[in-house]
C-alpha cells in the first residue's frame, strides 16, 4: 500500500524534503514506516532513529506508533516543539 508523508521543521530541513511517498505491505503501523525510513540510511536514519523524539500524526489526528495504517494514508512527522 502506498503512504504519503510529510516533515516538518527541524525534521524537514534535516532530510531536505517536505513530502514523500512509502510503498509497504498491509497491516504496517506507523511505527513500522518509522522503521523503513530509517533503513534507507542517512540522513533518514540519524533525524528518526529510536533516542529522537519525533510526534506523528494520521490523517491530522496525533496517533500512537502502533496504529496500523491504511491505503492512502498521510502520516505527518514533526519534533515535539515547531516554531511559529
Amino acid at each position: 500500500m502506498k503512504i504519503q508523508l510529510k516533515f516538518f521543521a527541524s525534521l524537514r530541513e534535516a532530510l531536505h524534503t517536505a513530502n514523500d511517498t512509502i510503498d509497504c505491505p498491509s497491516g504496517t503501523t506507523a511505527y513500522g514506516v518509522r522503521q523503513l525510513l530509517i533503513q534507507r540510511g542517512e540522513p533518514w536514519a540519524s533525524a528518526l532513529a529510536e533516542g529522537q523524539a519525533v510526534r506523528i500524526a494520521l490523517n491530522h489526528e496525533m496517533i500512537h506508533v502502533d496504529q496500523v495504517l491504511t491505503e492512502g494514508a498521510e502520516l505527518a512527522f514533526f519534533p515535539p516543539v515547531t516554531g511559529g
